[in-house]
């Protein structure tokens, strides 16, 4: 069988990747910052995928974990606060054979980027969002952010806060067209590898919330659930999380969950006891809407030129 130019090439590329192929400089987050674990985990899926550098694109807003496309030796774009949805969006309707990656944070995306995040899951558009949750502003130096627990003392609220904390879980599973809702915790790294890995292969909008440290700012908050691993429940099921042995023998508090049951899904994200980790809820059946309006059909080298002459042939010189 003979093949074109381009397919040999693309034979050609078929090459395993090597890890240093996605490192892009040395990370300046904090020494501890889960960020680094969210960092490692992705760079390790990029890798065991081996995804194209040049076909992957990585989009953030603002904030501490808004610079990991500055870390990933793929396409990347940094944007503006609250704005990194309809920046992927866009990509993503220009470009659908492009794989992209959303990094956002609970300042970015549950504060002043929540009408984008609500609209971005009623989309539904194939790509993979990981909202690194710290439950502070850490860019800024420690004011309160949307998902700080009641009583945080910060900056902005030197006495505690006065509201619960918003629960990003909840939130995704409220909207219509929900198809992957997942959670992780950046110190176990075996769960956070396989749930990064489950989003990546779901077709639609794959949003894994990841419950991370702050050494610098909330250095203590987290201590109740690092020491105590009943604090941590697994979520597992057939179609969703598997448990090791070894993860099974130190956290022995699990449920088994159908991912399919939307309602269960909500009373599990709901739990105030626990963290649940693992994937509570997909479904692959609701439409892309990248699909529905035919994206990147309009982006063929004829159709933009004949969209130019049109442009062009409205004026005379």
């Amino acid at each position: 069988m003979k093949l074109s130019a381009t397919k040999q090439l693309l034979e050609l590329y078929k090459e395993q990747q090597a890890l240093e192929d996605y490192q892009s400089g040395v990370p300046r987050w904090c020494t501890g910052c889960g960020d680094n674990a969210i960092l490692a985990a992705i760079q390790r899926l990029c890798r065991d995928e081996g995804l194209r550098p040049e076909k992957t694109v990585f989009v953030s807003g603002i904030g501490c974990s808004s610079r990991f496309p500055h870390y990933m030796k793929t396409y990347g774009f940094h944007g503006i606060h609250g704005r990194a949805f309809p920046v992927a969006e866009g990509v993503k309707m220009a470009r659908p054979d492009l794989t992209v990656f959303v990094n956002t944070g609970d300042g970015d995306c549950c504060s002043i980027g929540a009408a984008h995040w609500v609209h971005a899951i009623r989309y539904n558009m194939n790509m993979t969002v990981f909202l690194h949750d710290n439950q502070i502003y850490g860019l800024t130096k420690k004011q309160a952010s949307p998902t700080s627990p009641i009583g945080t003392k910060s900056n902005t609220t030197p006495r505690g806060s006065y509201l619960d904390g918003l629960n990003p879980l909840t939130v995704t599973l409220g909207v219509v067209n929900a198809s992957f809702v997942a959670q992780a915790v950046d110190w176990i790294p075996e769960t956070l590898f396989e749930i990064v890995k489950a989003a990546y292969h779901h077709k639609g909008f794959s949003f894994v919330r990841i419950v991370q440290r702050c050494p610098e700012w909330l250095p203590k908050s987290l201590d109740p659930w690092l020491q105590d691993p009943e604090r941590i429940q697994l979520v597992h099921h057939a179609d969703g999380l598997q448990l090791s042995p070894g993860l099974s023998r130190v956290y022995k508090n699990q449920i088994e969950h159908n991912p399919r049951d939307i309602h269960r899904a909500r009373e599990i994200a709901s739990n105030q006891e626990a963290i649940p980790v693992g994937i509570l809820y997909r479904n692959p059946e609701i439409p892309c809407y990248e699909d529905t309006r035919h994206a990147g059909a309009l982006r063929t080298v004829d159709a933009i030129r004949r969209n130019f002459d049109a442009e062009l042939d409205k004026y005379t010189v």
